[in-house]
């Protein structure tokens, strides 16, 4: 079974490419959302395990979302995502209830799986 996974990015083009590429490396992504408040409708409609959220959402905060997130539905696993390296954010980060992050360049299925810990393929 394939890892369900919702993106959260401000940039039309970025859920593009994101969802090309880890759809192709065997992730299913099942929602995209360009802000909060269609994350938190995504969340509640696809139940996904996983969601990848930017930390600049435009005018909102990335990190406030992971919040509402995790209160909203605990089983899911944030991962923050940002085209800023993982140094220039470790404390963000480490403040927010997100299992943890990865940067943009970075982004691929084996990154995410690590990161949460799937045993799968």
């Amino acid at each position: 079974m394939s890892l369900r996974c919702l993106i959260v990015d401000d940039s039309e083009e970025f859920l593009a490419s994101a969802t090309r590429l880890l759809t192709s490396q065997g992730l299913d992504v099942v929602a995209v959302a360009t802000n909060g408040h269609e994350a938190v409708e995504q969340i509640s409609t696809h139940e996904p395990d996983i969601a990848l959220v930017d930390i600049e959402l435009g005018g909102e905060d990335g990190i406030e979302l992971t919040r509402v997130l995790d209160s909203r539905a605990p089983s899911i696993r944030v991962v923050l995502i940002s085209s800023y390296e993982r140094d220039d954010l470790r404390d963000v980060v480490s403040d927010s209830p997100a299992v943890g992050f990865i940067p943009k360049s970075d982004l691929g299925a084996d990154a995410i799986r690590t990161l949460v810990g799937s045993i799968e393929p």
